[in-house]
């Protein structure tokens, strides 16, 4: 699945999230991250909610295109380890 928005915050989370899980549903185990310019800490919710989902249905996510900032703030709040992840490949605009 790859992200619309080209943020994830407390604004659009709710329903970022509920699409994350139908995708999840659906079969989906990777998730671009490559759109987003900007996130809160609303984005590692999300992405905890969907790995919990997963996890659940015995599935592993794949996080790809990851932007530095997100980056930062999973490993802000340790949980690096608990996510797949693969950095973007192209610098952030700020």
């Amino acid at each position: 699945m790859i992200l619309s928005d080209q943020e994830l915050n407390l604004r659009n989370a709710v329903a970022v999230s509920e699409a994350g899980r139908q995708a999840i549903h659906a079969g989906v185990d990777q998730f671009d991250m490559s759109p987003l310019q900007m996130v809160d800490s609303s984005a590692v919710a999300v992405m905890l909610a969907w790995q919990r989902q997963a996890q659940a249905l015995d599935r592993r996510l794949q996080f790809v295109g990851v932007p530095s900032s997100l980056l930062s703030l999973i490993s802000l709040y340790g949980l690096t380890e608990f996510f797949h992840l693969i950095a973007a490949n192209t610098p952030e605009r700020h």
